[in-house]
């Protein structure tokens, strides 16, 4: 029989659809066709495919070959199709045995000498081969073992080159062996807050958005230490859990980018401001995984907000709200994760000294609105926490760092987060409407001050829901149950450099003092 069949996987967003090889070798002038809609990559395997059989010791069939990629109406994209189609060959022409054949699922990339190529998406594969009704074992190269391992119960079978899978279906031949997940938790190593002089108000603000999920907008001159206290926040974040980890494995293997050496380590991603909105937000015409979704889990910082262009800026707003990002094409659509933590840092005026100790700021009231404009009010009311950043004083400069150790504060906000895992099952941060009504209700004294600051700043419904969230978060730290005045007090404080302005002045007003 000169048909075969050999089982593989296509990449479409997260998921992962089973697509069947189907190899014919038929009489008539020699020729290799593939179809079932390939775009270049596959189309190129054909060449590849045919150096690897040929340096692996195989005859390549003088015969007119056909590879169809089923459904043909799914695109097919990537190198992983090499080794399927390789199979699928040397089991039509007789030089490979069928039995067992059907009880795996391969994918790799073929060297012209035959050697096994890792690819992107392997976790994503493997997950999805769990998933479906029958579950196969799974044959890939071996530098992607300890990926698509990870996924839970997987079978997943390592091989270097293609006669080692070969060899595993000879009689005689030699096996491969079952490969087991051996990452190991590796501590990540962060910039300590300990180095940090002075800023305590804006150091409370980031543990109150550790412990709760919160986003952050921090406002300041040049130098005041935004970027410095940017990069130690994540060293702040609770541990990630098993599900965290493997979404975001998944959503780095999709990109070709997962390292065993970054399991479970918070991912930290900070794009230049001339990043494109396909780039942060993920696309292409095979939609690949954004900025934001490489952040999932972890902290996405964007330095220098106002440079970014407007249009790119927007894009961030529906994945604020839902942790979800979806790419439509013609031909399909794909959903990524996308669950991080903001963290942005801008100047508040053109030169960036405005309230400077120095007064040496020399911006207009209308130049300062024009620089403030390029962030939008919808996106700032996004923006959980906006908190002012100033100056140091020269005495401050001058001393020796004495600030709290990441691991402290860490400590205090894996408690907290601790807390609203056993009360809500997820962080503050996404609770929705009913349960903020239920669980962040403040007492009689806090829901006056709420009266007061909602009458006073205008707030939007979701400004108000996003008070009464950090005010359960503040509540958290101090280990209480109830949402006291207090609690609240300080959540309306993290709101001022959007709420807090007096009618006429720039979006983001700060203080001259």
């Amino acid at each position: 029989m000169s048909l075969a069949v050999v089982n593989s996987r296509a990449l479409c967003g997260m998921d992962a659809p089973s697509v069947s090889v189907e190899v014919h070798l038929a009489n008539g002038l020699p020729a290799f066709t593939i179809v079932g809609l390939p775009d270049a990559e596959v189309r190129e395997s054909k060449e590849r495919v045919r150096s690897a059989l040929q340096n692996a010791g195989f005859d390549t069939p003088p015969r007119r070959i056909t590879v169809n990629l089923a459904p043909a109406d799914l695109p097919k994209d990537s190198s992983r199709f090499d080794l399927p189609i390789a199979v699928g060959i040397l089991a039509a022409s007789g030089q490979l045995r069928r039995a067992r054949l059907d009880e795996f699922e391969f994918a790799g990339e073929l060297s012209l000498s035959g050697e096994l190529r890792p690819v992107r998406g392997a976790l994503a594969m493997a997950l999805a081969m769990q998933r479906s009704a029958r579950p196969r074992a799974f044959i890939v190269p071996r530098a992607n073992a300890d990926e698509a391992a990870l996924a839970a119960g997987a079978t997943v079978f390592p091989a270097s080159n293609l006669l080692e899978v070969c060899a595993h279906f000879a009689r005689d031949g030699v096996k491969l062996e079952r490969h087991l997940a051996t990452l190991r938790v590796t501590a990540p190593d962060y910039p300590d807050f300990s180095d940090v002089k002075g800023q305590p108000t804006v150091k409370r603000a980031l543990t109150v958005a550790a412990a709760g999920g919160h986003s952050v907008l921090m406002v300041g001159p040049p130098g005041a230490g935004k970027t410095m206290l940017a990069s130690r926040f994540p060293a702040l974040l609770p541990p990630m859990s098993e599900q965290e980890a493997l979404e975001s494995a998944a959503i780095h293997s999709l990109n070709g980018s997962f390292s065993a050496d970054q399991w479970k380590v918070r991912p930290y991603r900070s794009p230049h401001h001339t990043t494109s909105a396909p780039a942060l937000i993920g696309g292409g015409s095979v939609p690949r995984p954004g900025e934001v979704s490489l952040a999932h889990g972890g902290v996405l910082f964007l330095d220098e907000l106002p440079e970014f262009e407007r249009r790119v800026l927007e894009v961030l707003r529906q994945p604020l709200e839902s942790g979800t990002v979806t790419i439509s094409r013609a031909m399909r659509h794909s959903d990524f994760p996308a669950r991080f933590q903001l963290v942005a840092a801008m100047n508040p005026c053109p030169c960036g000294y405005k309230g400077h100790a120095s007064g040496k700021c020399n911006c207009s009231p209308d130049r300062i609105a024009r620089y403030q404009d390029r962030i939008s009010g919808p996106l700032l009311d996004r923006i959980d926490i906006q908190i002012e950043v100033h100056a140091l004083a020269p005495e401050f400069m001058v001393a020796d760092a004495d600030g709290e150790p990441s691991a402290a504060i860490a400590g205090r906000v894996a408690a907290a987060a601790a807390l609203q895992v056993a009360r809500q099952g997820k962080p503050n941060q996404r609770l929705g409407t009913r349960e903020i009504e239920r669980l962040c209700r403040p007492d009689p004294e806090g829901e006056a001050v709420l009266r007061r600051s909602m009458l006073k700043f205008q707030w939007s419904a979701r400004s108000y829901h996003r008070v009464l969230r950090i005010a359960r978060t503040v509540a958290d730290l101090a280990g209480s149950p109830d949402v006291r005045a207090p609690h609240v007090s300080e959540a309306v404080g993290y709101r001022r450099a959007l709420a807090n302005r007096p009618a006429g002045t720039p979006m983001l007003a700060v203080d001259d003092g």
